[in-house]
Formats: C-alpha cells, sequence, structure tokens
C-alpha cells in the first residue's frame, strides 16, 4: 500500500503563515509546477503576502453605492476554490481510515469545478479518479479534468440535470474500492466554506466601509459556499444571506426545474448540505445576463470604459477573474444592494468561483446564437445586464413556511439516496451545524499528528 500524502489542516488553509517556514517556502517555489504534491498548501484565499486575495468593483460598473468585494478563486490550484472541499473531504477520508492510496478509486460527482478539483487533489494524493458529470459542459472543463489524468463519466443533459448524475454515482457505490467525493452531501465541503471561505471573507470585508458585512451573495451549486453565510453570520446576526438561482432552474425559489447556461449553480435540488436556517432571500438571474455580463468584461472593456465614462484600462484589474457563475454573483450583489437600500459604508461580500480561462467555448457559443457584440449595442446589453433585474426575482424564505417547504424538497430528494428521516430532521436546527463545525479542531490535531508520523518515518 502506497503512503499517505498529507496537507495542511483547516487553520493552515486559513492561515498559510501557520505552516513551517520550509514547508511554505516548498509550496511557494510548486507554484511553477502545478502537479507538485506541495500545491497542496496552497489551497488558500490567501495571496504570498498574507492578503486575501479579492477585488472591490468600481461603483461606475456597479451604480450603487454599497462596495461588493469579491473573493478571487482563480489563484487556487487547479483555478477554482472548488478545489479546498474536495480536498477537505478526501483528507478526512484518510485520516478516518476510510480511504487509502493504492486501494481506493476516487469518484467525483460534478457538474464541474468540484470535479476538476477532484481530479486534481486525486492525482496530488496518488488515488485513480472517474469524474462524473454532464455531457453538456463547457469543453475547457473537459480538457482539464483529462489533464489531471481522471477518466469521465458523462451523464445525459446539462447543469441541470445533476440528478442523473448522483443516480450514477450509486452505480459506483456498489463496488467497495470507490469512494465517492460527495460535494452535495458530505460535511467537508461545508466545514471548508465556513471556516476558511467565510473567515476569509470577514478579513476581506473588513479593509472596506464600516468593516461588516451587510450581506453575503452566492449561487449555491453543492451550497458548500453558502457555508461561509453561517460564520459571517455568527459575527454580524444582521447580514443577509442571498442565494441565487437560474430564472430558468428556480428550485429554491418555486421548487421550478429546468434548463439553463450557468455552469455550477442550479442543480434542482435542496442540498444535502445547504443550511436553509441561514438563507434569507432567493433571487433569480436570467442565465444568458450572467454570460452577456462576462462577453462585456471580458472582451468588450474599451467600449464599456468609454459607456460608463471612466478612464481607459480603468477595468483592466477585473480581466480574467470572473467566470459565468462569478458574474451571477456580481448581478446578484447589485440588485441586492439596491434591494437593501444599501450606502457607502455598506459591504457586500460575493465569490469569484473561477477565472475566465474555463469559458472561451462558452462564450463563442454565445457569439453563434447572438451575433457580434459592437459600439452599438453595448449599452443596450449593459443595461439588460448590470441595470436590469426586479424585486419580483426576490423571493423571502425568512418565515417558518418558507423553512419548511425546503426542508421538505429536501427530505424528498435524499431519502431517494438512502438518508433516514431522522438525519435530515436534525438539519432543521441550528445545534447540528454548530456540532458539524466543531469538529474542525479535533480533524486538525489529527492531521498534525498524522504528518508527524509521516515525516518521523522518512
Amino acid at each position: 500500500m502506497q503512503s499517505m500524502t498529507f496537507g495542511p489542516t483547516y487553520q493552515e488553509m486559513l492561515h498559510p503563515e501557520l505552516l513551517p517556514a520550509e514547508l511554505r517556502r516548498r509550496a511557494e517555489a510548486a507554484r511553477a509546477n502545478e502537479l507538485d504534491p506541495a500545491n497542496l498548501f496552497n489551497i488558500t484565499w490567501e495571496a504570498p503576502d498574507n492578503s486575501v486575495r479579492h477585488v472591490v468593483l468600481p461603483r461606475e460598473l456597479t451604480g450603487v453605492d454599497a462596495n461588493i468585494v469579491v473573493l478571487v478563486g482563480r489563484h487556487f490550484p487547479s483555478g477554482s476554490h472548488k478545489v479546498g472541499p474536495a480536498y477537505s473531504t478526501l483528507m478526512e477520508g484518510e485520516l478516518a481510515g476510510e480511504i487509502h492510496p493504492g486501494q481506493n478509486t476516487i469518484i467525483g460527482p460534478s457538474t464541474g469545478n468540484f470535479g476538476i478539483g477532484s481530479a486534481y487533489i486525486a492525482h496530488l494524493m496518488g488515488y485513480p479518479c472517474v469524474v462524473i458529470m454532464p455531457e453538456q459542459m463547457s469543453a475547457e472543463r473537459y480538457e482539464r479534468i483529462r489533464k489531471y489524468g481522471a477518466n469521465l463519466d458523462l451523464t445525459p443533459g446539462s447543469e441541470s440535470d445533476v440528478i442523473l448524475v448522483l443516480e450514477r454515482t450509486e452505480h459506483y457505490k456498489k463496488d467497495p474500492h470507490n469512494k465517492i467525493l460527495a460535494q452535495f452531501e458530505l460535511l467537508p465541503n461545508y466545514r471548508f466554506h465556513r471556516f476558511v471561505t467565510g473567515r476569509s471573507a470577514l478579513r476581506a470585508a473588513s479593509l472596506h466601509g464600516d468593516g461588516r458585512v451587510a450581506a453575503f451573495v452566492a449561487a449555491p451549486g453543492s451550497a458548500g459556499t453558502l457555508a461561509a453565510a453561517d460564520e459571517i453570520k455568527a459575527v454580524f446576526p444582521s447580514a443577509a444571506t442571498v442565494a441565487l438561482e437560474p430564472h430558468e432552474c428556480s428550485t429554491l425559489y418555486n421548487n421550478g426545474r429546468g434548463t439553463h447556461r450557468i455552469e455550477g449553480i442550479g442543480d434542482k435540488m435542496v442540498t444535502l448540505i445547504h443550511n436553509v436556517l441561514n438563507t434569507d432571500y432567493v433571487m433569480l438571474i436570467h442565465d444568458d445576463d450572467c454570460v452577456v455580463a462576462l462577453e462585456l468584461i471580458e472582451h468588450q472593456q474599451a467600449i464599456l470604459e468609454r459607456t460608463l465614462h471612466m478612464l481607459p484600462g480603468a477595468l483592466a484589474y477585473l480581466r480574467g477573474v470572473f467566470g459565468v457563475s462569478g458574474t451571477c454573483n456580481i448581478l446578484g450583489s447589485i440588485r441586492t444592494a439596491h434591494f437593501l437600500g444599501l450606502g457607502p459604508d455598506d459591504n457586500i461580500v460575493t465569490i469569484a468561483t473561477d477565472g475566465f480561462d474555463r469559458y472561451p467555448s462558452v462564450l463563442a457559443d454565445l457569439a453563434r446564437r447572438r451575433g457580434p457584440f459592437n459600439a452599438g449595442n453595448i449599452p443596450e446589453h449593459f443595461e439588460q445586464t448590470y441595470r436590469g433585474g426586479s424585486t419580483e426575482d426576490i423571493l423571502d424564505v425568512r418565515s417558518p413556511a418558507q423553512k419548511q417547504r425546503l426542508f421538505e424538497y429536501k427530505q424528498q430528494v435524499w431519502t431517494r439516496f438512502g438518508y433516514s428521516l431522522e438525519y435530515l430532521r436534525s438539519m432543521t436546527h441550528q445545534s447540528f451545524w454548530e456540532a458539524e463545525y466543531e469538529k474542525i479542531w479535533d480533524i486538525d490535531a489529527a492531521l498534525l499528528r498524522a504528518r508527524r508520523v509521516s515525516l518521523a518515518s522518512v
């Protein structure tokens, strides 16, 4: 049996400066070679100078007074923050003695970035991997997964057909050598985002406005990222949590279902790890608005700057920062600022899950469907996307009746996959989520012990 490759603790992912100096030096050097296992220690929102990687959007672009603070995920190893939950799930499985290199194959059910992260982490930690995902995702996603040596098992449909991915996963569970990194249902995803993303969001916001978080806005796929809201609310209880969905697949909004183009979100379910207790509002965003918004910010900056009366090059720092779900989060944040009436001291925090590198084919498809963009139609496209939206697309889900609707939808989905009503009902109490969160400290202690034993045997 191969020896295990141990990576960072949760605390070290939040604060890599806690790493031993030599280990951090090795991790920094490993950035030059993506497949160096020392990149495990680069799973963090932090830059080398210990600042949290983020951008603040210009008010000329957003049209609102509030500060929209965007955590930037493209600098994570493999190009997306989803690598963090993938690593955390595999790491916890190793520590529990459930997963062993040389014995097990990793199965990564996904619609994109988590699958890429699973393939990448499996490669670094010495496991074969199969990624299950829909057949209509972007070509760049498939290319990156194959680059990391994983096999693809494609299911019919698109982003909103993830139930078929879960059904295919059940087939793999029949072989005990297969170990599922089940992002939609395993709590390491929640732990990573609540602790690492949540606390990083608080640090980034502390530098702007009044230092508080007025709202956290994110479009759920697995709903792991929404776990950051639990940590934000622990510090700022009045902070609003806004979950974004495609207008074309309005599951949280009204149990709706449909096909859409925002890869990575809108999966026709309330995921198991979604703590709906801390979701305050659900907002609908049209899928093509997000794709058009990405085209404008990525390829039409010069025209956009003239339209907004900005200096040439004023938007250059945003090039490459966003994917389609990132522009969805931007549009949702702008509409949240209007809806909540936020001012210049208020901070909205949101996420850019990945960067533009995995979306050229999506914009090429946009051009085929809608024709070319030019100086004449840019203002119209900008008004439709960055200034559009309606309060009718926002649903308040704070009432007991709305919580009960979401709980029942979760039960409807997850009893199909073997979860008991007793377990599902335990999730209706915040104490369940607090107990899962508190496991971080024991997990970190166990990982440090395992690392010391591993180093001593070298």
